[in-house]
């Protein structure tokens, strides 16, 4: 993976946004990592891969509730604080 120093990002930003279509580019402040450029396809992959991540977990989990029970009439109960 690529990395740049800030000001030379700052100063190459058209170079810093070409090399990110081949590679994510690490901006460097004060000896630390603080940023990642990448192209707007890598991000969509990532952000896309997030949602389905979270959409599988939350079928998991939905899955194991009413497994055990868990109706929505009783979740109900549960947030209105009118626990049986």
């Amino acid at each position: 993976m690529k990395s740049v120093a800030a000001t030379e990002a700052q100063e190459r930003l058209g170079v810093v946004l070409d090399d990110a279509q081949r590679e994510p580019v690490v901006i460097r402040r004060e000896d630390r990592d603080v940023a990642v450029v990448v192209s707007m396809a890598e991000y969509e992959r990532l952000r896309t891969g997030n949602v389905r991540a979270f959409l599988d977990l939350r079928s998991e989990i939905a899955a194991e509730a009413a497994a055990k029970g868990l109706t929505d009439g009783r979740l109900a109960e549960i947030l209105s604080g009118d626990e049986a």
